[in-house]
């Protein structure tokens, strides 16, 4: 069972359990990292907060610099796979925000 909300049908969202065909919101999950090491490396990002842990979950809130919108970056492992869900509180489309910040948190993992 999954924490994550569905993808909404606007384009400020990208989540590794919407489907693999959903090219708009699917993006791969993590492979090989520990929840503490996205803990981590979350903590080196500009404005992020993280606002719940529990076993197996890891939820933050990142907060943009101009227009100070929310945003919520979730983690779940399951065996050896994190999924992650990047999304946009408000607005209708986040200019790809969303999917640059967990390809930029690929990266640092890397």
């Amino acid at each position: 069972m999954t924490r994550f909300a569905p993808a909404p049908r606007s384009p400020n969202c990208v989540s590794s359990r919407a489907a693999p065909d959903d090219r708009e919101h699917h993006i791969a999950p993590l492979r090989g990292v520990s929840l503490d090491a996205i803990r981590t490396a979350m903590a080196t990002f500009p404005r992020v907060a993280l606002v719940e842990e529990d076993p197996g979950y890891l939820h933050f809130v990142v907060t943009t610099l101009l227009m100070r919108f929310k945003d919520d970056v979730e983690f779940e492992a399951e065996g050896d796979v994190v999924h992650v869900r990047s999304a946009s509180r408000t607005g209708y489309g986040d200019l790809g925000v969303n999917r640059a910040r967990v390809e930029a948190l690929r990266k640092a993992l890397a």
